[in-house]
């Protein structure tokens, strides 16, 4: 993984940059609510979701409840994306009616909505930034050399073959996802902590209450682990593709709006069912550059962004699905370099 650095870098360019391609794309309305779009979506989504909890039940205790459960793990990973787009008032304008629905979205997979914003709001501020992007902070595995050399424990022990275990790792973010929202209530300066904790108990009380209700206690099991097994890879598989294996910016290291959203982040190739499938995400340059620019907007704000980007010479990657995956494990791999040389000396020692 490459770690660039203010000396490396030509000096950034003024906020202009950023404020003439702002015009140019409002002038071309993508910055105009989407209100239709999002209103079938939801009702879409909520079917789904609706849908298969009645599949749930009328399929009863059969092993055919599998299928429900792996079904299950991509309509939650649909509702996640929803309450993505919510948080970044795609949807609505003001506060209250976002919070609200993202709250609920939120409770209906499982997750803690105060602590995700507060998290996700954090990355957009300063994507890939080693000491001020949570989503790059060193947990289980290490994101650049730095940290794999101050690695210690359970990250020092992945580290060393994170690019081969990072796919099965993806299999726990689910669970990842109650955990943290979990651990956050303690968090005095979160907001609406109380309300969150409500949602998030009550939400795990009726799920694991549905699941040994409906099937024997081994086949409620399995369903748990398959449903979140599945819901955590579809999750990581979402936003890996984003800014893993991108550069790293460390330090004082903060280029103007523009440059720190483009070289950061990686757009995949792909059509519409591509859009489906990432919610969108998949146009990372943009959706980071116009967080509350509706969804369906995107594909077309590409183009144009792409386009001053060239004019700038601001490099602008785009990739397909598998070469970004590709280049998320390569960029791990050498993150871990460091680990993997450390048990070398010590074995020869």
């Amino acid at each position: 993984m490459t770690t660039h650095t203010a000396s490396r870098r030509p000096p950034p360019a003024g906020g202009g940059d950023f404020a003439r391609l702002s015009k140019q794309i409002t002038e071309a309305g993508l910055m105009n609510r989407r209100p239709g779009y999002y209103t079938v979506r939801s009702i879409a989504v909520a079917v789904a979701y609706a849908g298969g909890w009645t599949a749930f039940v009328l399929v009863g205790a059969g092993w055919w409840s599998l299928a429900v459960a792996a079904y299950l793990a991509v309509i939650f990973g649909q509702v996640a994306l929803l309450a993505h787009d919510v948080a970044h008032r795609q949807v609505f304008r003001r506060r209250r009616p976002s919070e609200t629905s993202g709250r609920i979205a939120g409770a209906a997979i499982g997750m803690g909505y105060g602590w995700w914003q507060d998290k996700h709001t954090r990355h957009h501020a300063n994507p890939n930034h080693e000491a001020l992007d949570p989503d790059i902070a060193p947990d289980l595995l290490v994101w650049s050399q730095g940290q794999a050399r101050a690695a210690t424990g359970l990250p020092g022990l992945i580290g060393r073959w994170q690019a081969f275990l990072f796919f099965p790792l993806l299999a726990l973010e689910g669970v990842n996802l109650r955990v943290s929202s979990a651990r956050a209530l303690g968090n005095r300066a979160l907001k609406n902590r109380t309300l969150d904790g409500m949602l998030l108990y009550g939400h795990t009380a009726a799920y694991l209450t549905a699941l040994f209700l409906v099937l024997p206690a081994g086949m409620a099991i399995a369903f748990l682990a398959v449903h979140q097994c599945l819901f955590g890879l579809y999750l990581g598989c979402l936003f890996a593709p984003n800014h893993k294996g991108m550069p790293i910016l460390t330090g004082n290291d903060r280029p103007d709006f523009l440059r720190r959203q483009v070289l950061t982040a990686r757009n995949v190739r792909g059509s519409w069912f591509t859009d489906l499938a990432l919610g969108g995400l998949n146009h990372q340059i943009e959706h980071h550059l116009f967080p509350s620019m509706p969804t369906p907007h995107l594909r077309k704000a590409q183009p144009i962004v792409r386009r001053y980007c060239q004019e700038l010479g601001v490099d602008y990657l785009e990739t397909g699905l598998i070469s970004s995956y590709r280049q998320a494990l390569a960029s791990l791999h050498r993150a871990g370099a460091p680990l993997r040389r450390a048990r070398i000396s010590t074995a020869r020692a």
